[in-house]
């Protein structure tokens, strides 16, 4: 059995959000929610990684207790076997570089960006120790 496990972001202006993540980093969309009441915010998000799993995110500020957290604080790590590319689309997208492509002692090669809402993301080829 495969497990996923898919982290869940919240942002003030969701729409913006799905849009850079897909045209900066690649991912595609799979599901999108707007709120019945208001369809500039966003319910739920499934967002797929082309190399497997994704991230969910939804608009902060609805009537959630989830919701109720703050915005720009968090960091994913992201596997891919194209470190490159993605850096390369993410910086032509104008996504602000966070720390630059390096290659880790550890045997990974990866970097950092910011999203417009200042969450760090990082791509690299490690995929955690094998089972």
């Amino acid at each position: 059995m495969t497990t996923h496990i898919w982290p869940t972001l919240l942002y003030t202006d969701a729409p913006a959000a799905i849009d850079f993540l897909q045209t900066a980093f690649g991912f595609t969309s799979s599901l999108v929610v707007p709120n019945e009441d208001d369809h500039s915010l966003i319910e739920h998000c499934q967002l797929r990684w082309p190399e497997g799993g994704g991230v969910m995110l939804g608009s902060a500020g609805r009537d959630n207790p989830f919701c109720d957290r703050p915005t720009g604080v968090t960091s994913v790590y992201v596997v891919t076997a194209s470190p490159d590319e993605v850096f390369d689309r993410a910086v032509a997208a104008g996504a602000e570089v966070f720390a630059p492509m390096k290659e880790e002692d550890y045997g990974s090669r990866g970097f950092s960006m910011l999203d417009p809402e200042g969450n760090i993301w990082s791509f690299g080829t490690y995929a955690g120790e094998p089972d």
